[in-house]
């Protein structure tokens, strides 16, 4: 069975950064594309940055220059290293990979705080 465990979320003051990761486990040949996506309460679920095998990036425009998405292929995980957080990234972060014969996966979300 494949799935993706995320880890790295917590409670940071404005300014700071945290780093997430995404890791896929089971029996996986590739995976053709992760992303991390979040929702803050009362908010529809809405991209953060995806990422293709080849290492091609793509960013919300709420987060250029800020959060940086990267993978390690051989290991199956997605980081997405977040810094100058603003209390507005505050949300559930979610992990996606796109699997082939799995499909569409998602993680089961860590929270993430940004104090004022």
């Amino acid at each position: 069975q494949v799935q993706l465990v995320e880890s790295g979320g917590g409670l940071v003051q404005a300014g700071g950064s945290l780093r997430l990761s995404c890791a896929a486990s089971g029996s996986i040949f590739s995976i053709p594309r992760m992303g991390w996506y979040r929702q803050a309460p009362g908010k529809q679920r809405e991209l953060v940055a995806t990422i293709i095998s080849g290492g091609v990036t793509n960013y919300a425009d709420s987060v250029k220059g800020r959060f940086t998405i990267s993978r390690d292929n051989a290991k199956n995980t997605a980081y997405l290293q977040m810094n100058s957080l603003k209390p507005e990234d505050t949300a559930v972060y979610y992990c996606n990979a796109l699997i082939p014969t799995v499909g569409s996966l998602w993680g089961q979300g860590t929270q993430v705080t940004v104090s004022s």
